[in-house]
């Protein structure tokens, strides 16, 4: 069997039928709810006939009104708790399964080479235009002072330990502390 490809227009074509289609089913579905959201006012909420009554039956009226209203705020009260209760629970879980799956593993980090240029323009922003040599901050040691450094005399150290040692010893380090 030989596979055919099918071609960029093609596809372009049938994407845009299918989201037309899709378009189509939701605007279905809304009018699908709104009439069903009538259906169920006109049963639950029949039209009130206040012709012909009198202000004792009106005032009854209202009252049991009222008192419907009361119980179905505190339904709707306690359903909100419970939705806001659920959605939190579902969060944690979405979490706990994320952390569980492992998800949020760090990758392995690479070691960038980055120019003290780059890094002040990175800081300061690009408008910036900082030229730091960080050498030239650099304090310059001469040559000729290390080298003295080195040149200490190098003598006998049984020598000087015989020296140094017994109360003549600590008697000339004493002296030369002062």
């Amino acid at each position: 069997q030989k596979k055919s490809k099918i071609s960029a227009s093609r596809k372009l074509m049938l994407k845009s039928l299918m989201v037309a289609k899709a378009k189509e089913e939701l605007e279905e579905e809304l009018a699908d709810k709104e009439a069903e959201k009538e259906k169920y006012l006109c049963e639950k909420a029949p039209p009130l006939q206040t012709s012909g009554m009198s202000f004792a039956e009106l005032q009854e009226l209202c009252r049991e009104l009222h008192a419907k209203i009361d119980v179905v705020d505190e339904e709707r009260y306690d359903i909100e708790a419970k939705v806001l209760h659920n959605t939190r629970e579902i969060k944690d879980l979405n979490i706990k399964v994320l952390d569980l799956r492992g998800k949020f593993k760090r990758p392995a980090l690479r070691r960038v080479r980055v120019s003290a240029d780059a890094i002040l323009r990175s800081l300061l922003g690009s408008k910036h235009k900082v030229s730091m040599d960080l050498r030239a901050n650099l304090k310059s040691v001469k040559k000729e002072d290390t080298e003295k450094e080195k040149t200490v005399e190098v003598s006998d150290w049984r020598k000087n330990v015989e020296a140094m040692s017994g109360m003549e010893g600590r008697k000339k380090m004493f002296d030369a502390a002062q």
